[in-house]
C-alpha cells in the first residue's frame, strides 16, 4: 500500500517541492499550511508519516508535536521535523518533544526521501514494499494479496486494509473510533457497530487456515492483532 506523508509547511514552494519528491519516491503526500488544516487532514485518515516545519503560524512545529504525542490518534505516527535550525540544543529539544528525526534546510530531495524510508524502518513492521510476515500469514504489498503457509486467502478489500493495519499494529488494542479513524478515515460516516460486521468477515476468512484467533477481542476495550493466545 502506497504511504501517505503528511508536510506541514506554511511555504507553499517548499510544500510543492517536498510533494514532487515524494511522488518520485512512490509516496502519497497531503498538504497542510498549518496546524489548524494539519488536524483536519488527520482527522479526514491518520499518515503513515508527519513532515513538519519548525516554524509555523500559531502554533509552532514543537507544541504540535507533542500535542500529537500525546494524543491517542497520532501516538505511533513517525514525525520529522524539518527546520532551519541545526543547534544541538534544538535537535535536543525536537527529540524530547517526540520527533523521530529531522532534516535541516536547504535538503536534497534524496536526503529527504532516505530519512524518511529509514525512519519508516525503524518504527513500521512491515517493508518498504508493505509486506509484512507475522507466523505464517503473509501480507504482499506490492502484489495486494495475502497468504496463509503460502497458500493466497480470500479477502475483500475492506478486510484487507483491516489486516493490514493490525499486522502492522500488532499486540496493541484499538478502540471501535479508533480503528474507524485509522483504517476507514474521520471524514467517512460508517457507524461503529459496522466494524463489528468487518471483524466477523475477517475472522470467517481467517477461520479455513486456522487464524482466526489472531483477531482478538478485548472486553470494554476493543480488538487487537496478536500471535500470543
Amino acid at each position: 500500500m502506497q504511504k501517505r506523508i503528511l508536510i506541514v509547511d506554511d511555504e507553499p514552494a517548499i510544500r510543492d517541492m517536498v510533494a514532487f519528491a515524494l511522488r518520485k519516491g512512490d509516496f502519497e503526500p497531503v498538504h497542510a499550511a498549518d496546524a489548524r488544516e494539519a488536524q483536519a487532514a488527520i482527522s479526514e485518515r491518520v499518515p503513515d508519516l508527519i513532515l513538519l516545519d519548525w516554524m509555523l503560524p500559531g502554533i509552532g512545529g514543537l507544541e504540535l508535536a507533542r500535542r500529537w504525542r500525546r494524543e491517542d490518534l497520532t501516538r505511533d505516527v513517525p514525525i520529522i521535523m524539518l527546520t532551519a535550525r541545526g543547534e544541538e540544543n534544538d535537535r535536543v529539544s525536537g527529540l524530547d518533544a517526540g520527533v523521530d528525526d529531522y532534516v535541516v534546510k536547504p535538503f536534497s530531495a534524496r536526503e529527504l526521501i532516505a530519512r524518511i524510508r529509514a525512519v519508516m524502518r525503524r518504527t513500521r513492521e512491515d517493508d518498504e514494499q508493505g509486506n509484512i510476515v507475522a507466523g505464517v500469514l503473509r501480507i504482499d504489498g506490492a502484489a495486494h494479496r495475502v497468504y496463509a503457509n503460502d497458500t493466497p486467502v480470500t479477502i475483500g478489500p475492506t478486510e484487507y486494509r483491516l489486516l493490514h493495519f493490525f499486522m502492522t499494529h500488532a499486540d496493541r488494542v484499538y478502540s471501535r473510533s479508533q480503528l474507524l479513524d485509522h483504517v476507514w478515515g474521520g471524514n467517512v460516516y460508517v457507524e461503529e457497530r459496522t466494524i463489528d460486521v468487518h471483524i466477523r468477515r475477517l475472522r470467517k476468512t481467517l477461520e479455513p487456515h486456522g487464524l482466526d484467533g489472531l483477531i482478538q477481542t478485548v472486553r470494554g476495550a476493543g480488538y487487537r492483532f496478536s500471535l500470543q493466545a
